[in-house]
C-alpha cells in the first residue's frame, strides 16, 4: 500500500514522512560504440522518518530498463535504481529519462541518463 502523507483536502495526515534523496541525478555514460549495453545504478536514501515505498520506475525509451527492489526502504537505509541502456540501433547524442515515482512528497523525481552513442 503507497501511503502519500498529505490527503487530497491539503491537510497532512500524518507527521511522518519519507523522504527521498539520490547521490547523483543525473549520468552521463560518456562515449560508446552502437550496440554496446551500459548499466548504471542510481543510488538513493531515505532521509525521512517512514518507510519509503518505489512503488514505480519507468524509462522514456524501451531501450532503457529500470530494475528497484520493491521492498520498502526504512528509515536511514539505502537502496538503488538500476538502469541498463541498449545502444543497439541508436546514434549521436542520446538523453533518456527515469521517472521515480514514491510515497515521499514530491512523490515524482526524475532522472537523467545522458551519452553519445558512436557508429563504428
Amino acid at each position: 500500500l503507497v501511503s502519500n502523507p498529505i490527503s487530497a483536502s491539503g491537510s497532512e495526515s500524518s507527521n511522518k514522512k519519507a523522504v527521498i534523496s539520490f547521490e547523483r541525478m543525473e549520468y552521463n555514460f560518456g562515449e560508446i560504440i552502437q550496440g554496446e549495453k551500459i548499466s548504471y545504478a542510481y543510488t538513493f536514501s531515505n532521509d525521512g522518518d517512514a518507510p519509503l515505498i518505489v512503488s514505480s520506475v519507468g524509462a522514456s525509451c524501451g531501450c532503457a530498463v529500470p530494475k528497484w527492489s520493491r521492498n520498502p526502504i526504512g528509515e536511514g537505509e539505502t537502496g538503488e535504481i538500476e538502469v541498463v541502456f541498449d545502444s543497439d540501433g541508436k546514434k549521436g547524442a542520446q538523453a533518456k529519462d527515469i521517472t521515480v515515482i514514491t510515497n515521499a512528497v514530491p512523490n515524482t523525481v526524475v532522472l537523467r541518463l545522458s551519452g553519445e552513442v558512436v557508429v563504428p
